[in-house]
């Protein structure tokens, strides 16, 4: 009898193990991710929103033990990718490299189906992307305050990349706080713009870093000022728009991802340490900052704040402007 008692825990002792075993991939297989991530991109492929969403998505990888996709759905100034987002279900299997647009688009263009803060949830935002301010060398200023004082006597010809544009918004939030005359003139792209603003055509633009900073450096362009909060690590010879006495003065184009509204707070979470943590290795710092973007790499809250804040700052913009673009 007691023979047979032990021989039946024995083999109730292995089976219980056995299924214990066998319960624990059961039960991972639940956790996240457990299947392959996908990025969306608003713009074709080379870009550097394209770039950083491969970026990120490597290290992902990396550490999620998942493959991650990178998908470019380009049009719209990135807002089929940001729909897609949104109409997305929420597991945190369908992620959105975003970027400006995502608060401007729906200001700027009547087609726009989301809602840049209810729409989606804020996971990090990865990285602050100031413009700058360049004049052409004839015109006879030096700093910031030189040219103000002379757009309160004559308008300035501003040239842009294109209507709605950061560069354009730029110029916009200029205007509003400091009252100077600017005739906002569209380009298609911003090196028709620069080839103008270089012969002297136009008299100002607020290109990206890397376009201006090869023509400041052979002298065609004069630098006045970085639109950022801060100094740019690329030309720290540059004060910031505040600094040179425009209190307030902050435009900064952005990166940042985000996912459909109503995910988990627990894959929301595991993503945005993440991506805080891939924002402090030395690599991607270094592919951010040649690229004139400022890295941050921040919780979802944080991202969900700084939404708010910017949607609000450029809805008081665009009206204030009269800014629309067709779409």
């Amino acid at each position: 009898m007691n023979s047979l008692l032990t021989r039946r825990q024995v083999l109730g002792s292995a089976l219980a193990a056995t299924g214990s075993v066998l319960a624990g991939p059961a039960l991972a297989q639940g956790a996240f991710p457990n299947r392959p991530i996908k990025i969306l991109v608003g713009f074709a492929p080379g870009g550097f929103t394209d770039v950083a969403a491969r970026l990120i998505g490597q290290e992902l990888s990396k550490s999620l033990g998942q493959s991650v996709v990178v998908e470019n759905r380009a049009g719209a100034n990135g807002m089929i990718a940001s729909d897609a987002t949104a109409k997305s279900t929420p597991d945190g299997y369908t992620l959105h490299m975003s970027s400006l647009g995502l608060t401007t688009n729906p200001l700027l263009m009547d087609r726009s189906q989301f809602d840049p803060v209810k729409s989606f949830t804020p996971i990090s935002l990865l990285a602050m992307v100031p413009n700058i301010l360049v004049v052409h060398n004839g015109l006879p200023v030096k700093n910031l305050q030189e040219l103000l004082a002379l757009g309160r006597t004559q308008p300035l010809r501003q040239a842009s990349a294109g209507n709605g544009s950061p560069g354009h918004l730029s110029g916009a939030l200029l205007q509003l706080l400091t009252k100077a005359q600017m005739d906002h003139i569209p380009y298609k792209g911003s090196a028709p713009a620069m080839n103008d603003l270089v012969a002297g055509h136009v008299d100002l633009s607020f290109p990206t870093i890397p376009t201006a900073l090869p023509l400041v450096r052979s002298g065609k362009l004069r630098a006045i000022g970085v639109t950022g909060a801060r100094r740019s690590a690329l030309m720290p010879e540059v004060p910031s728009i505040a600094e040179g006495g425009v209190p307030g003065y902050d435009m900064g184009g952005w990166y940042g991802l985000v996912g459909p509204a109503g995910m988990p707070k627990e894959v929301t979470d595991t993503l945005s340490r993440e991506i805080v943590r891939i924002m402090k290795v030395p690599e991607v710092r270094d592919r951010f900052i040649a690229e004139g973007a400022d890295p941050v790499g921040s919780t979802s809250a944080e991202m969900g704040d700084f939404l708010v804040r910017d949607f609000k700052r450029w809805a008081e913009v665009v009206k204030s402007a009269n800014i629309k673009v067709s779409s």
